[in-house]
């Protein structure tokens, strides 16, 4: 063909700066933008040859491969497709953002598969070349039948020059004349790097080779690099039918794509056609420790091509802390494909994997309950989370969340209650540290009565919030009251007054033993007999004084002090004993030792005792001890 010069069409002469510096942001996307172009290249040719418009050998090995020349600085994209006639590159090339994808799919719309769509859309992926580039070649022959081989050159502004070529291979050849500060993008872990983050997936076989290898290269470093071999897997696990998934493959994906050792613990796979396409798989990951919710990734992806981690637009934001792929060719994805438009079909696509979610856990939990069991302890955080972030979710999810009581048994809310109603009608007993409240779960076993474990960080919020869901029901520290069943009942012959003197005594020693007029006492006679004191903290005020923890500005620790309640049980034998030889000035001494000892041993059931006043606890036992001998 005859050379020709001309001015690429454009509407504002500043297109090509904005192109390099904010149309992306990540300069490494061009490599994604390049390989992606060359893959819809070879499928474009695919659909041709399949409705019998291009002719095709059947042994055609399809791929995208990318050389790069550390020698020359340059970076080469080489496909096999479609190729372009000169009046297309001055159609797709000299004119930004005529997308040939666009263009494409609106000729063949009637004559094509659906599911299997075109990556580009926009027209601009071309141009992110011009990112890392002084000069930017093309060099292409259309599948045309006696077309001819077009050479186009351009250096970053609006002008380019268009030739004839001696490319004698259908497809092309895209040539990157990196400019000096995009050297790293001739390094090969660099670009291998990129490739696999980006292209992992895509549906041509992606080849990385060194077009200037070293002469002294070993046979193994030759061998480690395996040239022959794609750096992609074409039939990504989501692509496939979930029935012709085997667990193996489900576990060896989770570990490959996420580098995680452990097994996941179960996964939900995706695979809808209608009203939207959805494919993807998600993974609940065996927890090592709370902290480890923060570490969860979800990869998005759009047809096959990875687009971000964790859009929270896509992926409900409780799902974050799960791990997985979610490819979605419906996505409104903007020019750069890094950010989602506003769109409705993005709420529908979210609220979808949300409810597929809630479908799979009640599955699990209803036919596999023991397995569901042994799972509650890495996917409670997952579900509660959720429960407060979407009521939709909360509501398909209510009835099988669990909690696991005293006795090691896991029920729902609703099992505890019918268990518990004679009891203490719709109150939840809870424990949040086994080994401090121990003595208080002892009393509630020696009496027959249930509390549930309520010990991760975010079940201070989560009770907070069923109390507001459920009518009626009130939760309650295992220390925050005794309950009436603790106590002793049977005792009908016991004189009212007498009771009340006795009350008021031990109110009045116990205030001047401790020297703290303001201790609120009170006496009770508790069926477990060996026990002299239990400390008391009311619901109310222990959730104030975490309110306060969280935010140290509010000064609720003020309105709530002294708070704590000292319960003196008129059963146990130490207490008569003192109250029996309160008025004897040679047991004085004794009294008070005794009674500072049962209330720092009431202290230490409650919560751990500051340093001081465990050095006057371990100070007093010695002294105790020595009077025993």
């Amino acid at each position: 063909m005859n050379e020709e010069k001309g001015n690429i069409s454009i509407h504002t002469q500043n297109i090509f700066p904005i192109i390099k510096k904010w149309l992306y942001s990540d300069r490494d996307i061009f490599v994604r933008e390049l390989i992606s172009n060359g893959c819809d290249a070879i499928s474009k040719l695919n659909r041709l040859a399949a409705i019998g418009e291009a002719k095709v050998s059947d042994d055609t090995k399809y791929s995208v491969k990318v050389k790069f020349n550390k020698d020359k600085k340059t970076l080469k994209f080489i496909d096999n497709g479609i190729g372009m006639t000169s009046e297309e590159v001055k159609k797709y090339i000299n004119q930004v953002a005529f997308s040939g994808a666009e263009d494409f799919i609106a000729k063949y719309k009637d004559k094509m598969d659906e599911s299997n769509q075109i990556i580009g859309h926009f027209g601009l992926g071309f141009y992110s070349a011009f990112m890392v580039s002084d000069t930017v070649e093309i060099e292409t022959l259309s599948y045309i039948d006696g077309s001819e081989a077009v050479k186009w050159i351009c250096s970053g502004g609006t002008e380019y020059e268009m030739s004839g070529s001696d490319k004698s291979e259908r497809g092309t050849t895209i040539t990157l004349y990196l400019n000096e500060e995009s050297a790293e993008f001739l390094n090969e872990y660099k670009l291998r790097e990129i490739i696999q983050k980006h292209c992992s997936f895509l549906p041509i076989e992606i080849y990385l080779e060194d077009e200037n290898p070293k002469e002294d290269e070993s046979a193994k470093d030759k061998e480690n690099k395996n040239e022959d071999k794609p750096l992609n897997d074409i039939h990504p696990l989501w692509m496939k039918n979930p029935k012709e998934c085997t667990e193996e493959e489900y576990k060896q994906f989770y570990k490959d794509v996420f580098h995680d050792f452990k097994d996941p613990l179960f996964w939900i796979h995706l695979n809808v056609d209608y009203p939207f396409n959805l494919k993807g798989i998600l993974y609940f990951p065996k927890l090592d420790h709370e902290l480890n919710t923060i570490e969860g990734q979800i990869k998005l992806y759009n047809n096959q091509v990875f687009v971000a981690d964790n859009i929270k637009e896509v992926i409900p934001e409780f799902l974050m802390l799960l791990k997985g792929v979610i490819d979605c060719a419906d996505l409104p994805l903007n020019v750069s494909r890094s950010f989602l438009q506003n769109d409705r079909n993005v709420t529908k696509i979210s609220k979808h994997i949300s409810k597929k979610v809630a479908d799979k856990l009640t599955e699990l939990y209803k036919k596999e309950r023991e397995t569901y069991n042994n799972f509650w302890n890495d996917i409670n955080m997952f579900i509660k989370y959720g429960c407060m972030k979407e009521e939709d979710f909360y509501d398909k999810v209510k009835d099988i969340i669990i909690f696991k009581n005293t006795e090691g048994v896991y029920v729902t809310l609703k099992e505890y209650l019918e268990a518990n109603k004679e009891k203490h009608e719709n109150k939840v007993f809870y424990v949040d540290n086994e080994k401090q409240q121990s003595q208080y779960i002892r009393m509630f076993k020696e009496n027959g009565l249930e509390a549930i474990i309520l010990d991760s960080k975010i079940d201070s919020h989560f009770i907070n919030f069923l109390e507001m869901k459920e009518s009626g029901v009130k939760f309650n520290r295992i220390d925050s009251d005794i309950s009436d069943t603790l106590k002793d009942t049977d005792s009908k012959d016991e004189n009212k007054e007498e009771i009340e003197k006795e009350t008021k005594t031990l109110e009045d020693l116990f205030k001047n033993i401790l020297n703290n007029d303001k201790i609120k006492v009170d006496v009770e006679s508790l069926k477990s007999q060996d026990i002299p004191a239990v400390i008391l903290l009311s619901e109310e005020s222990r959730r104030m004084q975490q309110m306060n923890s969280m935010f140290p500005g509010m000064d609720t620790a003020s309105m709530f002090q002294n708070e704590e309640t000292l319960v003196l049980n008129r059963k146990n034998n130490l207490v008569k004993a003192i109250l029996s030889k309160n008025n004897d000035e040679s047991k004085k001494e004794d009294i008070k030792l005794i009674g500072e000892h049962i209330y720092d041993l009431a202290m230490m059931s409650h919560k751990q005792l500051d340093g001081e006043a465990m050095a006057k606890f371990i100070s007093r036992s010695n002294r105790i001890l020595t009077k025993l001998i």
